[in-house]
């Protein structure tokens, strides 16, 4: 019982943590904390592929020359320039799983993370991209986009806002582990990114956007480049949308349904209507007075009742009757994360300038044919 009780204090201890500890072991004080972290038994798994990462890194300067693998001991010793391997790069310690992994320092681990992404996305592109600032509030959709931005390296610093806690339910959707049930989404988002890339900067609003924060989420440390909005709030939608325009930043929302992506060009067309004109009527302060019943139809309006898919339809009539909320697929998310992501990239690269909606519907794209096409 004793050791349950240590082991929950622990889980209860980094709960809210979500960076890593860098540690340069040419820094004696790093060098103390590292050494630390092994006499406190603070480190249950060490992975140390440098020696890989140095050969990958060596393979990616030199792509036009065939290089055999007895020839990169000597390789590999030429670029540490009689350096330790074990004092090069940097050493990354995430403590709410307590694993220690060797990488790269910045510049390099970046070089090799995005190699195979050239020249879909070219190096001077991506020199761009990683300038860029990406705000994402509501992290169940959110977290699949966060996650594919991430991968794909688009920008170099996220901003994850959500108010809420994982749920057995949620892992339908959200790709983590039941480990991670009773977490902030936000933590949990920020957590899987920092183990793909601990050098993007990752900050995370636990309380959700709203009046107390929103400036500092879209202005806080340089303005946003973009903004993607997935929350399920008419409040918090409307309400961001309205400071977006404000700030001039562009917005993408992800539905999940029929692949539904909606782009607002705030940065383009200052006075550009609120969602297309579909939101006329809705301000921060007179959607205060509705109660839900009286959102509805301002809802059904934005998602457009007329283009939703059939299914959607049928299920929104047995909310808080057979079900208990409107559903939403794994499938449909990740579409989502990986359409938002490309339009993100192209607005930040200044390839796409529209506003409008756009679907990616799979049930019109992969459909049987009809007899006629037989």
């Amino acid at each position: 019982m004793n050791n349950i009780s240590g082991f929950l204090a622990d889980f209860k201890n980094t709960e809210h943590i979500h960076k890593p500890v860098m540690l340069k072991l040419d820094d004696p004080a790093d060098k103390v904390t590292f050494k630390a972290l092994f006499d406190d038994s603070k480190i249950t798994f060490v992975c140390d592929e440098i020696n890989g990462q140095l050969q990958e890194l060596i393979k990616s300067q030199n792509p036009s020359v065939k290089i055999k693998q007895d020839e990169y001991p000597a390789l590999v010793n030429k670029h540490l320039a009689g350096k330790d391997i074990h004092e090069y790069g940097v050493w990354v310690y995430y403590p709410w799983n307590q694993r220690l992994v060797h990488l790269l320092d910045e510049d390099e681990f970046v070089e090799v993370r995005t190699n195979r992404n050239r020249n879909k996305i070219t190096r001077e592109e991506q020199d761009k991209l990683k300038t860029k600032k990406i705000g994402i509030v509501g992290l169940s959709v959110g977290q699949s986009i966060a996650l594919t931005i991430a991968m794909e390296r688009i920008c170099g610093e996220l901003r994850l806002a959500d108010f809420d806690t994982a749920e057995l339910s949620n892992l339908n959707r959200i790709r983590t582990g039941v480990h991670n049930l009773g977490l902030n989404k936000t933590v949990i988002a920020a957590r899987e990114i920092l183990e793909i890339d601990p050098f993007l900067n990752v900050r995370i609003f636990n309380d959700g956007l709203h009046d107390g924060n929103m400036d500092d989420f879209f202005l806080g440390g340089d303005k946003l480049d973009l903004f993607v909005e997935v929350c399920d709030g008419l409040d918090a939608k409307i309400t961001s949308r309205f400071k977006a325009r404000e700030f001039q930043i562009p917005v993408i929302m992800d539905t999940n349904d029929r692949g539904m992506l909606d782009v607002e060009r705030f940065d383009l067309e200052p006075k550009r209507p609120i969602l297309h004109g579909l939101a006329d009527g809705l301000d921060p302060n007179s959607i205060k007075n509705l109660t839900n019943e009286e959102k509805i139809p301002y809802i059904l309006k934005m998602i457009g009742a007329d283009t939703m898919s059939a299914r959607l339809k049928a299920s929104m009539l047995e909310v808080n009757k057979s079900i208990n909320t409107w559903p939403q697929l794994a499938s449909s998310v990740t579409l989502g994360g990986a359409a938002t992501t490309d339009i993100c990239r192209r607005i930040l690269l200044d390839q796409f300038h529209d506003s409008g909606r756009y679907y990616v519907d799979l049930d019109e794209i992969v459909s049987d044919k009809t007899v006629d096409q037989l």
